[in-house]
């Protein structure tokens, strides 16, 4: 556990500092764009915190191989290089599009192409048990990989609209999945608690902690596509990485949702992304438009909307998103009742936190009347 506090560590360092870097020479070079009638902020501000992020994860990568500890991690050197190249291109693409506003079909091409070379240097979906029977051949997992990578990255940067959310949001999952990786590997190699799945996961929280700072509200700077792309990319390659620790010959009946939780898990993290993402899919088809045309309907508007301020907008992400993984995670440790029972309770706060605007005017207009 030392080696990983320690890379992660060293990724909130490098970002922190980055992030003031890139926010100098963004004010410096006036690198940020004019206010849009959808934005929640009111004066310009640097959408490049990307850049910063990625040197985080390419320097947190550097040091990790220089561990003795993570030795076993770098010994297929092709396919950690295939992940460093993913995310520089992905970033780039990311870069590019945060100062020239790209055709949406360029961008959603770039990232296709992104999760192809992921795919084919191996990091992809290796196993699904289901019923005794291993789903997994090349051209099936292939497609499924590529999928679920777009998927992931696009569902991370819909929800890219307040100080704060997606650095938030990706930082409390991905702890979440980091101690499920983690256990994970105390079971499948008992002699070796090191693997990918888990350094990309420290990594992530690093860069997130380093940011969060500047992109608090009011922000002073945004991660921009460049890096909620790159988020979600590194936590779909962490997800599909892991996927290779659960042995399906050894999965049993009743071991359906271990050997799922590694796809699970993500997933659930970011329900209320893919639900944003799927949303806002549905209702610009309807109306005629791109599916990535950009509006103010996101749900984090519409939370606003509803009552809350950005602050409170930004912790229902939280909650749900700490809810959701940690119900998953329970099943680690305790039977599925005690998972239901804790489901039921975390359900009614969440909930009632959600609501929380509309409770609080009907009691103003009740104590109204009573007057």
């Amino acid at each position: 556990m030392r080696a990983y506090l320690l890379t992660m560590l060293f990724a909130a360092i490098i970002t922190f500092f980055g992030t003031f870097a890139t926010l100098k020479i963004s004010h410096k070079y006036k690198l940020y764009p004019q206010i849009r009638a959808r934005d929640s902020h009111t004066r310009p501000t640097p959408r490049l915190g990307g850049v910063a992020m990625f040197a985080g994860f390419l320097a947190a990568m550097g040091f990790s191989a220089c561990l003795g500890w993570f030795q076993s991690v770098f010994v297929e050197p092709g396919r950690v290089l295939a992940i460093i190249g993913a995310a520089f291109l992905i970033t780039l693409i990311g870069f590019l599009d945060d100062l020239y506003d790209l055709d949406w079909t360029l961008k959603l091409a770039g990232q296709f192409v992104v999760a192809g070379i992921l795919a084919w240097q191996g990091v992809q979906i290796v196993s699904l048990p289901i019923a005794g029977i291993t789903i997994g051949s090349f051209g099936l997992s292939f497609v499924a990989t590529v999928f679920l990578t777009v998927l992931v990255m696009n569902a991370v940067n819909f929800i890219d609209g307040l100080d704060g959310l997606v650095a938030g949001v990706v930082l409390i999952g991905t702890s979440v999945f980091f101690a499920y990786s983690y256990l994970l590997a105390q079971q499948t190699s008992p002699t070796n608690y090191f693997n990918l799945a888990s350094v990309l996961s420290a990594i992530v929280i690093g860069m997130c902690i380093g940011f969060l700072p500047y992109n608090w509200h009011r922000a002073k700077i945004f991660m921009g596509d460049s890096g909620a792309m790159l988020l979600g990319m590194l936590m779909a390659v962490s997800a599909l990485t892991v996927t290779g620790q659960v042995d399906p010959h050894v999965a049993a009946k009743n071991d359906f949702l271990p050997a799922f939780i590694p796809l699970i898990l993500p997933l659930a993290i970011l329900i209320l992304p893919l639900l944003d993402f799927t949303l806002a899919v549905l209702r610009r088809l309807r109306a005629g438009k791109s599916p990535f045309t950009a509006d103010r309907q996101h749900l984090h508007h519409r939370l606003q909307d509803f009552g809350h301020t950005h602050l409170g907008s930004v912790l229902v992400f939280y909650v749900w998103t700490a809810l959701i993984s940690l119900t998953c995670l329970m099943f680690f440790f305790i039977p599925g009742w005690g998972v239901a029972i804790f489901a039921f309770f975390g359900l009614i706060g969440a909930l009632t936190y959600t609501v929380w605007p509309v409770i609080k005017r009907r009691a103003s207009i009740r104590e109204g009347s009573n007057v």
